[in-house]
């Protein structure tokens, strides 16, 4: 028999449930949003869209394959396994955070509320998602009977390229990987973040691979090493999924650079408010790396931190003369689109 696939929902807590949960009770919760100007019956309408998407989305789980549910809080304290197929049902933000805890695995991105979301990562609508895993659970059932049978080509069904054999087309974001000096690893979608905790000036002597271009328009030539001592507000480094967040207003307030694709393996890189002094520069502030490309910070502050996705509270922490080192990550996401 094949090895038993696993269908892995994240989810995040509804406004309402919050409320709840600050407020106790229904009355309070609703006289609280009252002095906002909203009503309970509103937060209530969405609360209820959102249950009913994840629950269609779970009865069209494939009959035979395991269930598990998991909070967006809960994720990092569990294991996704290779035989997982994971569906996130959700803002785009939650396929951002489950990214960093997948290797290959399918995820289906499912917009509860379209219209609402972006759908930069959340491309499917619940009707979608739903022909998709009756697609996979055919599949499944094609497998098992070809094993049972002994017919030839029998194996696990997830054989090959990731959700293909469960005739899940896939497209395969590029992802940030940030690594300490001391093994330490964080791995992002979107972009990570390097800077003071507070966002107070950072110090530190950034050194970037070439080709890229400095604030001055000179560029590096491919193989060229070009550093400087700088105190800026921070770095930030994003891949193409990312640059149409945080780096894509960065890149319009400096003209309008072109910012990488997200199936690109390529990542481009800002320096925030670089502060020139007599100790520090300022023409080292934004560039873009290849494949084989690496930005370096040495830290010369007493603390700076490194996040991923906006999530600081999962983060880094290097201390005076630490490296930090920025490059494309090992993993794609395995992002399903049909």
């Amino acid at each position: 028999m094949p090895l038993q696939l696993r269908a892995v929902v994240v989810h995040r807590r509804t406004e309402l449930d919050e409320l709840l949960d600050r407020h106790a009770t229904r009355g309070q919760a609703e006289f609280f949003l009252r002095t906002r100007g909203r009503t309970l019956a509103a937060v209530q309408e969405r609360h209820d869209t959102v249950t009913e998407a994840r629950a269609r989305v779970a009865a069209a789980i494939p009959e035979g394959w395991r269930r598990a549910d998991v909070e967006r809080a809960d994720l990092g304290r569990f294991l996704v396994a290779p035989e997982d197929v994971v569906v996130v049902v959700g803002q785009d933000g939650l396929v951002a955070n489950v990214a960093k805890y997948l290797t290959d695995q399918p995820v289906l991105g499912v917009d509860p509320e379209p219209g609402t979301n972006a759908g930069a990562l959340v491309r499917l609508d619940v009707p979608t998602a739903v022909g998709l895993l009756q697609r996979a659970g055919r599949a499944t059932r094609a497998e098992t009977a070809r094993q049972e049978t002994g017919g030839r080509g029998a194996g696990r069904p997830d054989d090959g390229a990731p959700g293909h054999a469960l005739g899940l087309r896939t497209e395969d974001l590029t992802t940030v990987r940030a690594s300490l000096d001391d093994g330490q690893v964080l791995t992002a979608l979107n972009e990570v973040f390097v800077g003071h905790p507070s966002h107070q000036s950072a110090r530190y002597r950034i050194a970037a691979d070439g080709p890229g271009d400095t604030a001055g328009g000179r560029g590096g030539s491919r193989g060229s090493v070009r550093n400087e001592r700088q105190s800026s507000s921070g770095v930030i480094v994003a891949t193409g999924a990312g640059a149409t967040g945080w780096c894509a207003s960065i890149a319009r307030e400096r003209g309008g650079r072109r910012l990488p694709g997200p199936t690109d393996p390529a990542l481009a890189w800002f320096v925030r408010e670089a502060w020139p002094s007599p100790a520090t520069g300022a023409d080292l502030t934004e560039g873009l790396l290849d494949a084989g490309g690496e930005l370096r910070l040495t830290v010369e502050s007493d603390q700076l931190v490194v996040f991923g996705d906006g999530v600081e509270s999962d983060r880094l922490v290097a201390s005076w003369g630490q490296e930090v080192t920025v490059r494309v990550g090992e993993n794609r996401l395995r992002l399903v689109v049909g």
